[in-house]
């Protein structure tokens, strides 16, 4: 015999919150309502009244869970409902205590950045460069703007809203490096190659209509420099026309690209760290495991004996 969710439990009183008091999407509700008859159909079956519920009943539903082969992200999705259904009959005086309550739902697998091969981002390059070719007037500052763009982002590794809102004073001082400020006011410089400054030079040679702008890519947005989004939008054309999927380029992506080529070739972490502004060097890390996961494949693509073990 099936539990009936809209009249046991509380948990159509606790689904009319979502929606009256929270907002909540219908898909959003469907999903909470889900996840909780998943866990009253385990609690009948041990003979136990979700109000009931014990922090040992809820650890033995998450042990099932897992048994069952759900997914650690799934898991985690319904312990979260689960606390948020006792939250709210403890809230309510339905109940005295959270049974749910500071038990910890399992870490996700950390997902391994994007990265685009040297030969990948070299073609990207070449080619808005190229898209530079024949132009004129405002067609040729665009273009200049996103080949500028691109090859100082391989360089330097900044993050994207750090290199859309660099200010022109930038400029003032040593050509080589670039002094930027990052995540939580930290500032630290940061080297620009000879390509990248020489497509920098270019850039500013048609950029004049903006020589009264207080930013390096000026643009018609509100913001009065070129936004993520509109470099983004850029950076996916361009790679239309080099033969990269969309799906696989992203600012983003191409500082994943840096911080990975530059490890590949031997550069020091706590350098690779730095030139990133990451604060822990646990964050530079993942990129290791980047070149792991790049190891493992070649060799079981390329070794002999590789299809005949696991």
């Amino acid at each position: 015999m099936m539990p009936n969710l809209a009249h046991n439990n509380h948990i159509a009183e606790f689904l009319d919150v979502l929606a009256a008091e929270r907002g909540m999407s219908k898909n959003t509700i469907d999903a909470y309502a889900g996840d909780l008859e998943s866990f009253v159909d385990f609690l009948f079956e041990r003979g136990v009244a979700a109000r009931h519920a014990t922090t040992r009943d809820v650890q033995a539903y998450l042990a099932w869970l897992a048994r069952e082969g759900q997914a650690p992200a799934s898991r985690a999705r319904r312990l979260s409902a689960v606390k948020q259904y006792y939250g709210f009959l403890v809230a309510e005086g339905f109940i005295e205590t959270n049974p749910a309550m500071g038990l910890q739902g399992p870490k996700k697998a950390r997902a391994l950045p994007k990265v685009l091969s040297i030969a990948e981002v070299d073609r990207l390059l070449e080619i808005s460069g190229k898209r530079c070719e024949g132009l004129e007037g405002r067609a040729l500052f665009r273009a200049r703007r996103i080949h500028c763009l691109l090859e100082m982002l391989y360089a330097t590794g900044m993050r994207v809203s750090e290199l859309v809102g660099l200010p022109r004073t930038v400029l003032r001082g040593d050509k080589r490096v670039l002094s930027i400020k990052g995540k939580g006011g930290r500032e630290r410089l940061v080297p620009l190659n000879a390509t990248a400054r020489a497509a920098l030079d270019r850039f500013l040679e048609v950029s004049g209509t903006y020589d009264n702008s207080k930013w390096l890519f000026p643009s018609r947005s509100e913001l009065g420099h070129v936004t993520r989004q509109g470099f983004a939008r850029d950076l996916k054309d361009v790679a239309a026309e080099a033969g990269i999927g969309a799906e696989r380029v992203s600012p983003h992506v191409l500082r994943h690209a840096f911080a990975s080529h530059l490890l590949d070739r031997g550069a020091d972490l706590r350098a690779v760290q730095q030139l990133l502004g990451h604060a822990d060097i646990s964050t530079t890390e993942i990129y290791t495991h980047v070149l792991q996961e790049r190891l493992k494949a070649i060799v079981t693509t390329h070794h002999p004996l590789a299809k005949n073990r696991t």
